[in-house]
């Protein structure tokens, strides 16, 4: 999980710079994105290798503020989950899990359940990303396809 979650950014980021069209401002979010889940993946696996085994955990429990999804009508609401369904299945990951950690801590202490969070945090959703914030876009398949041609 971690080489295809380091792998995966890295493709993304050679696509951006190597490919003109994809020179706009979301694109450079998407490739700091990139870069950001690669620094964090590359710090926190290496820690948690190291704690999971020992069953120390490393992780702070913040308090979930949720927000409000504010959409007039109902088909602006069914464009906007079709459209960014891939998204908030990544963000109900990360606060699914964050507010089943957040619940279950005052109740019970579970290693397993802190280990499977800990993964969840540091290397499954990082190595999501890349996926769902590139190859459904038209764009990034095109840049991906040119710089695989270019590399045959």
């Amino acid at each position: 999980m971690y080489l295809v979650a380091v792998l995966g950014n890295l493709l993304i980021i050679l696509a951006i710079i190597s490919d003109s069209h994809l020179h706009t401002p979301m694109y450079f979010f998407l490739s700091n994105l990139s870069l950001a889940d690669i620094g964090f993946i590359s710090t926190t696996v290496p820690k948690m290798i190291v704690d999971i085994p020992l069953q120390r955990i490393f992780f702070s429990y913040y308090k979930i503020v949720s927000s409000i999804l504010r959409i007039p009508s109902s088909s602006g609401k069914h464009k906007a989950f079709s459209t960014c369904g891939s998204h908030l299945s990544v963000v109900c990951l990360f606060y699914g899990t964050a507010i089943g950690i957040y619940l279950t801590s005052s109740m019970s202490h579970s290693p397993k359940k802190m280990s499977a969070a800990q993964v969840m945090y540091t290397v499954v959703i990082p190595m999501l990303n890349p996926f769902i914030y590139s190859l459904r876009n038209k764009d990034m398949k095109h840049a991906l396809r040119r710089l695989q041609s270019r590399a045959m």
